[in-house]
């Protein structure tokens, strides 16, 4: 059987994101050899060009901190918030995630990736039971310039050493004391890098680099770059290889303990995207994300799970075409709402942006929608899909952006009843002069509240929308990747439909159905079980015994 192969290792792993660089750790934690095959030209993922932030509950650095969690706590909101909407939310792997927390942090560390806790950044519902804040952890921003001749390939979006917590007090710089403070102590922080001849990095960009240090410039990890996987490689029903081309070159790689899908989801797949949520997409996800990975684990029987669903959002559309801007924050600042075509809201602009998109789609998944803001809105807060002067006259050009003096003179502009739009946001100031929002209750919750203007009273997520010039930004369905893929257990095991486990294969981030449901907890809920199961598969096959294959093998092609 090895005669089939042209190189073999330990370990081989689909993709180079947050999920496949924690395999990676854990493969060589575990005295493996482990590849990463990377199908595009740049590595990193789409955790490379996210916030960067891992919600970790219990973790390690909440402790030495000595901020309250436990075990107990963070199953109970897992419980709460999540539910049982199938069987990738089962207890098992709850209690997996939660009790390897501790096991990701101590061993990125023992490595040398520097956690700092991620402010004061809350649990999305944290009213439940079991709700905490402060449980998401981020890479310290660092010099970049430790990765050599990798940086050039490194899927890089924002090249600042950034925080998490940076990006919701910037908003506010022109509004309050702490937003000026913060800016300033970025532009000190950036220049402290210049002026020492480093080159800094941070959230994603970080969390990507300090992996990708001790995976594979520590750790003796290869990772391979444009490198897709065509094929898994079965010996009978155990997946013992990967069919790969290499620069254009077909090998067949063996792999002894087994093969980790972690590729990203669909997002960037039109058809599939069609086929399971009904709508194109507009993601904000990496261009790689095309679900090859996934259609792999499908045909050599993997059971799939939540493929109808994604990490969903309010986005800002692109103009000519261009990626969507995702809202985090700013659909949560006062003197702004989002509504309807025809000028009603719908939502509480400030939850969860999951649980905004849900709403989208089930209001209008066909529909058009607008951010509508006032003067204050515009001078007040830093609204970064509205800083580029030629974007905004391309997206006024294509009718995605409009601005007037009056209420009745936007409405018209971008097709709306004049006497609707006029009467919702009547309505709507008389919520904000009160400081409760009777429809929707925006501005309940501290997660809204944590993006929202304190000096903005009684409620910092509401402002009346009453000064000129207003202006309107067309608003489309989102998301940060689709959360649906193969089923896997406790284990990061891939499932058959009837529960039993495909020896040799393994799944972790989008390219398994997720733990955390049809939901959003808490901050980095994607990259932090991304890691958590990444780690756990590859602690899986550290623990097994490197077998010898018989004959027999067969390909299994996507």
């Amino acid at each position: 059987m090895a005669e089939m192969f042209d190189q073999t290792f330990d370990v081989v792993v689909v993709g180079s994101g947050g999920a496949a660089m924690a395999t990676a750790l854990g493969a060589v934690d575990e005295h493996l050899d482990v590849v990463m095959l990377e199908s595009t030209d740049k590595w990193g993922g789409s955790t490379a060009m996210s916030g960067g932030g891992l919600w970790l509950p219990n973790n390690p650095l909440m402790r030495r901190e000595r901020v309250a969690d436990s075990r107990e706590a963070a199953l109970a909101y897992m419980e709460a918030s999540i539910g049982d909407v199938g069987r990738s939310t089962s207890r098992a792997r709850k209690e997996a995630f939660v009790d390897s927390v501790e096991d990701f942090v101590t061993t990125a560390e023992r490595y040398g990736v520097e956690f700092v806790r991620a402010g004061e950044y809350p649990d999305y519902y944290p009213e439940l039971p079991g709700g905490r804040i402060g449980r998401a952890v981020e890479v310290k921003p660092l010099d970049s310039k430790k990765l050599g001749e990798w940086y050039k390939t490194l899927r890089l979006t924002a090249p600042l050493p950034i925080k998490t917590d940076d990006v919701w007090l910037i908003q506010r710089a022109w509004s309050t004391w702490s937003g000026f403070k913060r800016g300033a102590g970025v532009v000190f922080r950036m220049l402290g890098f210049v002026g020492t001849g480093r080159r800094g990095v941070g959230i994603g960009a970080a969390l990507a680099t300090a992996m990708f240090v001790g995976a594979v410039q520590e750790g003796g990890a290869k990772l391979w770059l444009n490198s897709p996987a065509e094929e898994l490689i079965l010996d009978g029903d155990r997946v013992v290889g990967v069919r790969v081309t290499r620069d254009g070159l077909v090998q067949n790689i063996g792999a002894r303990r087994g093969v980790m899908l972690a590729g990203g989801g669909f997002d960037r797949n039109t058809e599939l995207r069609q086929r399971y949520h009904g709508i194109d997409g507009a993601t904000s996800g990496n261009p790689g994300n095309v679900g090859g990975a996934i259609s792999l684990g499908q045909r050599a029987g993997a059971a799939l799970e939540l493929m109808d669903d994604a990490w969903w959002g309010a986005s800002v559309i692109g103009a000519d075409g261009a990626d969507p801007a995702f809202l985090v924050g700013e659909r949560s600042l006062p003197y702004s709402i989002i509504v309807d075509a025809l000028g009603d809201r719908f939502a509480n602009e400030a939850e969860s942006y999951v649980d905004l998109g849900h709403h989208m789609l089930e209001h209008d998944p066909d529909g058009v929608y607008w951010l509508i803001g006032e003067a204050r809105h515009a001078h007040r807060y830093l609204r970064t899909y509205a800083l580029d002067p030629r974007n905004n006259k391309a997206l006024a050009d294509e009718g995605s952006m409009a601005k007037a003096a009056t209420l009745e003179a936007l409405a018209r502009k971008i097709g709306m009843d004049p006497a609707r739009l006029q009467d919702t946001v009547e309505r709507f100031n008389g919520f904000a002069r009160a400081g409760v929002d009777d429809d929707f209750g925006r501005g309940k919750s501290a997660y809204d509240r944590y993006y929202g203007d304190p000096s903005v009273v009684p409620n910092p997520n509401l402002g009346p929308l009453e000064k000129g010039p207003f202006n309107a930004y067309r608003i489309v369905i989102g998301d940060l990747g689709t959360k649906g893929g193969v089923l896997t257990d406790e284990h990061a095991r891939a499932l058959r439909e009837d529960g039993s486990v495909i020896e040799g294969l393994y799944a972790a981030g989008n390219n398994s159905a997720s733990v955390m449901g049809r939901t959003y907890p808490g901050p980095g809920s994607t990259i932090g079980p991304a890691a958590v199961f990444g780690l756990r598969g590859a602690r899986h096959m550290g623990g097994l015994s490197a077998e010898p294959v018989g004959a027999g093998a067969a390909s299994v092609s996507a």
